[in-house]
């Protein structure tokens, strides 16, 4: 998640990471806003899928398999994907529909679909579409900074949390990275 964070503009700086587990999570990346945001662009929200989706990514490198570890980071990133789709506009397929509305907010907060079937298998497509691309992303990223990726592993499997000081420190030993430019879509 840290890696990602860090090489994607939009994304918050990583201010802690930690091995130890907390609650249903294996750990966690804190990153915070340096300003209040009360909106978040397609750009952010797109990447805030591949930071979400680099925890599976690093397992896959790392650990040649896969396990149960990233299923919160999967239904969050599936969730955004959806809103993106169906609530937000922000789908080349559908555009500015409103395919969804959330019914009794403050109560269950369920999600209403306003579509037929046949959309709603359009939109299934439009999600494992997005899902897929992200995750490409979020494998390259890690692929070209796997340097990085060992060396913050190694310091966090001996201190278990370390800071976003000490994590940008140990990243730009390693590498000046190839941030992604803010103006270039995906």
């Amino acid at each position: 998640h840290a890696i990602a964070t860090r090489l994607l503009p939009s994304q918050d700086p990583v201010h802690q990471i930690s091995i130890i587990p907390r609650g249903r999570a294996g750990g966690y990346t804190l990153s915070l806003p340096e300003k209040d945001k009360f909106y978040a662009s397609k750009r952010e929200m797109m990447d805030n899928i591949v930071t979400l989706l680099g925890g599976r990514v690093a397992e896959a490198l790392t650990m040649d398999d896969i396990s149960t570890g990233a299923s919160n980071d999967i239904e969050r990133a599936t969730e955004m994907a959806r809103q993106m789709v169906t609530m937000y506009g922000m789908s080349d397929t559908f555009g500015l529909v409103g395919l969804e509305s959330i019914e009794h907010r403050y109560l269950d907060g369920r999600a209403v679909s306003h579509c037929s079937e046949e959309t709603k298998t359009a939109i299934d497509n439009e999600i494992v579409k997005i899902m897929k691309e992200r995750y490409e992303i979020a494998k390259k990223l890690l692929t070209d900074n796997r340097d990085a990726l060992d060396k913050i592993s190694e310091f966090l499997i001996e201190k278990e949390t370390i800071t976003g000081d000490e994590f940008m420190e140990i990243f730009n030993k390693v590498n000046e990275p190839e941030i992604i430019p803010e103006d270039t879509e995906e």
